[in-house]
């Protein structure tokens, strides 16, 4: 039986607005498969963010369960959910928040050291890794010499280069025009698939869902599943051939 990578059971989490007491996640639940690349919408201030970051065991929920690959991280101290975080889950931020001292290369390598697992194989998988989102002849560069799409790109690569079963994407086309917001977003669902992860991806761009397999919405601090009928995945072959600058 296939280990669901991430599954969230009845989560609820409030926060304190003066003496009031707000429930902003009320019995969520959710999960995602391997090669399952799904969005998350809604207003702003709906909890979408609230969700990614208990799903990313940066913020621990009040009840519920956040199983990462089975295993229930909801009362893990700081220590256990950093490790967590290294090994199991890999995130793209709106900004990137790349080092900007470091070279594009440099930039995967360092996960990998911190996890204490930069060898031979590793720098393949980072050589690999670059290559398949277009930025082989990029890995020397210093970041400040990056346009803002291929600091994405950089950013996706980093997310896998440690093989985490988790993907997590925080707005990232945010300060993207539209036709670089669609390929990166293509760009991701494509590692997704290929590379059989579970991927969460929150936005409030709706032109990219499209490349999406499930759109889930806030409502009422729930997460609702939508008709997927009207966003069917679109694959552009010539696109995933050769990954052209944006």
């Amino acid at each position: 039986m296939t280990t669901i990578p991430l599954q969230l059971k009845s989560i609820t989490k409030k926060f304190k607005d003066g003496d009031k007491e707000i429930e902003i996640l009320h019995n969520v639940d959710f999960k995602v498969e391997p090669g399952e690349f799904v969005a998350v919408v809604g207003p702003s201030g709906s909890g979408k963010s609230t969700v990614l970051s208990i799903a990313g065991a940066l913020q621990s929920p009040d009840g519920g369960e956040v199983l990462i690959n089975g295993e229930n991280i909801a009362n893990y101290n700081e220590k256990q959910k950093a490790d967590v975080r290294l090994r199991s889950i890999g995130y793209i931020f709106q900004a990137s928040n790349l080092v900007p001292y470091l070279k594009v290369k440099d930039q995967l390598k360092l996960v990998t050291e911190l996890a204490g697992n930069w060898d031979d194989e590793a720098k393949k998988r980072a050589d690999d890794l670059l290559e398949s989102v277009g930025l082989s002849n990029r890995a020397n560069k210093f970041v400040q010499h990056l346009s803002g799409g291929e600091k994405q790109r950089v950013a996706i690569a980093r997310a896998f280069m440690n093989e985490p079963d988790i993907i997590l994407a925080d707005e990232p086309t945010a300060a993207l025009d539209s036709s670089r917001s669609s390929e990166i977003v293509e760009l991701i669902a494509k590692e997704v698939h290929d590379k059989n992860k579970a991927a969460v991806m929150v936005t409030h761009d709706e032109s990219v869902l499209h490349y999406c397999d499930k759109i889930y919405e806030m409502q009422d601090g729930r997460l609702v599943l939508r008709d997927n009928d009207l966003f069917m995945p679109q694959q552009n072959d010539a696109f995933f051939e050769e990954v052209r600058g944006v």
